[in-house]
């Protein structure tokens, strides 16, 4: 009777205190065999602790955990994995951005890849309007007009300087290097000495570059020189233009620049035979 009365009186602590005195008695009660000939109500003989439920089962839960923490520091200890810092995002820099200076000022936006072609497709039409409006629309009786145009080898030629001396024929091809264009240029190429022997000279002017005229010559062995002209300045005075394209034809200039003869359009065969009988019949009169 005291002992049930201390356990419902007694704190925690002073409970446990107790019942760790009193281990060995409670595990000899389970070892005993003498403890099977007690009924199971009857708690005569009993150590101190038995008797008392609360006592008996505050040891049995000491015991547990007595067992269980010694297993536990047994096993080896794992070791902890220092945390990972973690990684500031990367700011994203926008393609059309340059990167800031060192002084710490803002870095000029850049222009898009569009809207530049756009601008310098713009200056090239209008560059191209101006000097069409300067040069004029060049009829038979007028003159060859100054105009600095680039041969093949990229060199800058006055195109009013190739008559001071002799004659001029120019014959106007829509695309360097197609077949067309390549069997006209081979016919000039074939009847040039009987031209030069007129005292003519021959020119081919074209919208290409430069590099594909020389590529062009190179390849057919032409003993004439080549003019570019990629605005069409000249090509659209000489009437010959067509929007984008050039219209396949021939002029040819006297000795002093005045022009004779134009033929638009005119055929790839008959291009070289109709030139050449024209200043055959105009150098006999």
């Amino acid at each position: 009777m005291f002992l049930h009365a201390t356990s419902s009186f007694y704190s925690r602590d002073t409970i446990t205190r107790l019942g760790t005195a009193n281990l060995f008695a409670s595990s000899f009660v389970r070892r005993d065999p003498s403890w099977k000939k007690f009924p199971r109500k009857s708690s005569h003989n009993l150590p101190t602790v038995w008797r008392n439920p609360c006592l008996r089962s505050l040891c049995v839960e000491m015991s547990e955990s007595t067992r269980r923490s010694s297993r536990i520091a047994a096993q080896p200890k794992k070791e902890e994995e220092a945390p990972k810092p973690a990684r500031a995002p990367r700011k994203k820099r926008s393609a059309e951005e340059e990167p800031a200076s060192e002084e710490g000022k803002e870095a000029p936006v850049k222009k898009s890849r569009a809207s530049a072609k756009k601008s310098a497709e713009k200056v090239e039409e209008e560059d191209e309007s101006s000097s069409s409006k300067d040069i004029g629309k060049i009829d038979v009786g007028d003159s060859l007009p100054s105009v600095t145009l680039k041969n093949e080898e990229g060199e800058d030629v006055d195109v009013s300087t190739l008559t001071e001396e002799k004659g001029l024929v120019l014959f106007l091809v829509p695309k360097a290097n197609t077949p067309g264009c390549t069997n006209q240029a081979c016919a000039f190429r074939d009847q040039y000495p009987d031209f030069t022997a007129l005292n003519y000279e021959v020119y081919c002017l074209s919208a290409d570059s430069p590099n594909a005229q020389k590529n062009w010559r190179t390849k057919h062995s032409f003993p004439y020189p080549l003019l570019s002209d990629p605005k069409r300045t000249l090509i659209a005075a000489l009437g010959a233009a067509d929007g984008a394209k050039t219209k396949r034809s021939h002029f040819i200039f006297e000795k002093g620049g005045k022009l004779l003869q134009k033929t638009i359009p005119v055929s790839p065969k008959d291009s070289t035979r109709l030139a050449l009988e024209f200043i055959q019949e105009h150098s006999s009169d």
